[in-house]
């Protein structure tokens, strides 16, 4: 008898997250075994902003209309429009309360034999009202980045869940190791990256290409002010930033003020084709994150042959980046050593090669099969 296994989202738009969903879901639908479901509580677009197989069912649980204003509540805020700030704020407190209301009504009365959560808020919701003999397994993204508090969170939502995945070895062997005592089992199992291009950068395009949603903690505006430091250098390389997010404005005002417009362009968000097309075109990755659970988006450059720079600060670019051989890892997020080790790969194709063809050799051990038979064995389990 198939299986069913539910995997509850709370949107199918950009992010890491939504990708990581998205892949999983295809890659277990494709080996078919189980029925695959996912369960998204908000629609913020007409379908899933990434590629989901014909034959797997996505239920969303609210309609377009409930849809977070946490934008407008904040621009009621900021302009002090008192009644439309109390408007907005009764509208995110309807929304809190359906959302929980619909993921709870969903839960009691699911028929998944397997339901797979994404978030804090769904490890609670799934421990506490998933049926007895429903395998609950949590899924974590985020690192905790030395926050104890998000820490402890993530632990109190999930002891009373069946397995939690973690994404990192290092996530891994911190909760482990915190989680000893609970019911729950932690296990790694990293994300996958879906292929390996037939064909690869030849890495002699003087393009630097950045992949990742425009936000805070990926702080493009740092690669922006690294990239003026080597522009004021002579390096005539062009700058790609694809992706789109809270932090386009701020950029575009940076590449206006500084006389950029010709040297950067922001692509927004491009499908997983169109990103493979840029980056063949590319001949070094850069990430720039201040946190980053796993950097999938790394493999996915090793992948099309180019050479990664990342600050060591994002700890997913420390899970993936071996410094020297597949890229290089920069310490106390050190701007000048970054600008260096940029300028010296613009210099020198050899060594751009050489640190593509061992990350090329390196992504074969992330394959979505590969990954898929790990999350098999665990779902197996019971």
């Amino acid at each position: 008898m198939r299986k069913k296994i539910t995997i509850l989202a709370l949107h199918l738009g950009y992010g890491g997250v939504e990708k990581a969903i998205t892949s999983l879901a295809n890659s277990l639908a494709k080996t078919n075994k189980y029925d695959i479901e996912i369960v998204s509580i908000y629609r913020l677009y007409e379908k899933s902003v990434f590629d989901i197989n014909e034959n797997i069912k996505v239920t969303y649980l609210l309609p377009s209309k409930l849809s977070p204003n946490k934008k407008e509540w904040k621009e009621a805020l900021h302009n002090l429009k008192l009644i439309s700030l109390g408007k907005e704020s009764l509208k995110s407190l309807k929304i809190l309360y359906k959302r929980r209301k619909s993921m709870i009504n969903y839960i009691k009365n699911s028929d998944a034999d397997v339901i797979i959560s994404t978030r804090i808020f769904l490890n609670e919701l799934l421990s506490e009202y998933g049926k007895p003999d429903t395998l609950k397994i949590g899924w974590e993204h985020n690192h905790h980045h030395d926050d104890m508090k998000y820490a402890a969170d993530v632990i109190r939502s999930a002891k009373n869940l069946d397995y939690f995945v973690l994404v990192s070895n290092a996530l891994y062997k911190f909760y482990h190791k915190k989680m000893r005592t609970s019911k729950c089992k932690c296990v790694y199992i990293p994300n996958a990256i879906d292929n390996i291009p037939k064909t690869k950068s030849p890495l002699t395009g003087e393009h630097i290409i950045s992949v990742g949603r425009l936000a805070p903690e990926k702080c493009q505006l740092d690669l922006l002010k690294i990239y003026l430091d080597l522009k004021n250098k002579k390096c005539k390389w062009h700058l790609d930033i694809v992706g789109d997010g809270s932090e386009r404005s701020k950029l575009e005002k940076f590449i206006k003020d500084n006389n950029l417009e010709d040297d950067v362009t922001l692509h927004g968000f491009k499908n997983s084709k169109e990103i493979e097309k840029l980056m063949q075109k590319s001949s070094i990755y850069v990430m720039t994150s201040s946190t980053e659970s796993f950097g999938i988006v790394l493999l996915e450059a090793m992948s099309n042959g180019l050479p990664c720079i990342a600050f060591d600060s994002a700890e997913g670019a420390r899970e993936v980046i071996t410094s020297g051989r597949d890229g290089y890892l920069i310490k106390h997020r050190n701007f000048k050593a970054m600008e260096k080790k940029i300028l010296d790969l613009t210099k020198d194709i050899n060594i751009r090669k050489e640190l593509g063809k061992n990350g090329r050799r390196k992504v074969k051990g992330y394959i979505s099969d590969n990954i898929c038979a790990s999350w098999e064995k665990l779902i197996e389990r019971k």
